[in-house]
């Protein structure tokens, strides 16, 4: 039993279930002596069969048959993507997932814990050409480091482009956290509450636009918050909500920005997305459209021309001038830019995947 009610069994030794207090099981592992035969976890499953990856090397295959998803079968056994193969028994490196955004929401994360609880006291270093962003927030959850972010991702472009499998010289030790399910998410502690996932969204103290404050989950536009969309106990319970957030009336929803602004977007988005990627995000800000939108707990998205951007941002700052509202509009596109440059590095590679997203 774990700081916040959680159950780890095991079998022979090996890791075989991660129970919350609720009754939730968070993974199932499967074993023949000390080798991995399947991972399970909510919405993906870990095979244990290797494949001949033509970017990760020797790699297992991801599918949708994960834990809910009820009897194999040939659909379900679909394979979405590969990770780069995992002694599970002994962990010596974090795996490489070729393409996370291709796995449901949430089990990215749920299989770097289980990989954090079975490495036990030992650090691990990333060994594979994705070293992005995202992967290092997803590995902040369940290891620490010395390492920063900017370290941690200052080669990205350059080792995707290589296919690199060497490991980076930066250590991170296992620490997991647990997480404890409620109706539409899930609530993640270590010594405290540091995380809690609302319909896929994840909220952390400081986050943008999503944030969690004095266990309030809130959306925040500006400096102030938008709306409130949760309560939770120290320990992780759900006190209230999940609230419907409120729609977005403004009169510029929909409405287009002006290619001279978008232009000045470039500039800002590209000083703010890590060095290597400065040049590609620029082009990328400028290429497309951007609108408007009314986008719940979303600052920005990804659409098929261009980008979208919430327009509480514009209701919020246009009081404080254009300089105030350009910076915040950089600072909500960069992230999805980014996430955008890096998949696109995927058409380069032999199979079109890429490392770009972890999603949790």
């Amino acid at each position: 039993m774990h700081a916040f009610g959680t159950t780890c069994e095991d079998h022979g030794g090996r890791l075989a279930r991660i129970t919350d207090r609720t009754g939730v099981v968070w993974a199932e592992l499967t074993w023949a002596g000390d080798e991995l035969t399947e991972l399970r976890v909510p919405g993906a499953g870990v095979g244990r069969a290797t494949i001949d990856h033509p970017v990760l090397g020797r790699a297992h295959p991801i599918s949708r048959h994960g834990i809910g998803a009820g009897p194999p079968s040939e659909a379900s056994r679909f394979v979405r993507t590969v990770m780069s193969a995992v002694d599970w028994a002994h962990p010596a490196q974090i795996p490489a997932i070729a393409a996370p955004a291709r796995i449901p929401a949430g089990a990215g994360g749920a299989i770097l814990n289980v990989l954090a609880i079975t490495a036990g006291a030992r650090p691990l270093r990333y060994a594979g050409p994705y070293p992005t962003s995202a992967l290092y927030h997803a590995l902040l959850r369940s290891f620490t480091t010395t390492a920063s972010e900017a370290a941690f991702t200052a080669d990205g472009l350059a080792r995707a482009l290589r296919g690199a499998r060497d490991e980076l010289p930066f250590d991170f030790v296992p620490a997991p956290h647990e997480r404890i399910a409620f109706p539409r998410g899930h609530a993640e502690l270590r010594t405290a509450l540091e995380r809690v996932v609302i319909d896929g969204l994840g909220y952390v103290a400081a986050g943008s636009p999503t944030r969690l404050v004095d266990g309030r989950a809130e959306v925040w536009f500006g400096d102030a918050p938008w709306a409130h969309v949760a309560t939770f106990a120290p320990d992780g319970a759900l006190l209230a909500g999940p609230h419907p957030l409120p729609a977005c009336t403004s009169d510029v929803l929909g409405k287009e920005f002006a290619p001279e602004l978008r232009e000045a977007l470039g500039e800002v988005v590209a000083e703010a997305v890590p060095a290597p990627l400065a040049a590609a995000a620029r082009a990328a800000t400028i290429a497309g459209p951007i609108r408007w939108a009314d986008l719940g707990a979303r600052a920005a998205a990804r659409v098929a021309d261009g980008f979208e951007v919430h327009a509480a941002i514009w209701e919020r700052l246009k009081a404080s001038g254009l300089t105030r509202v350009a910076l915040a509009l950089g600072e909500a596109l960069a992230p999805v830019v980014t996430a955008a440059v890096v998949a696109d590095v995927g058409v380069m590679s032999p199979d079109g995947e890429t490392g770009a997203i972890l999603r949790s």
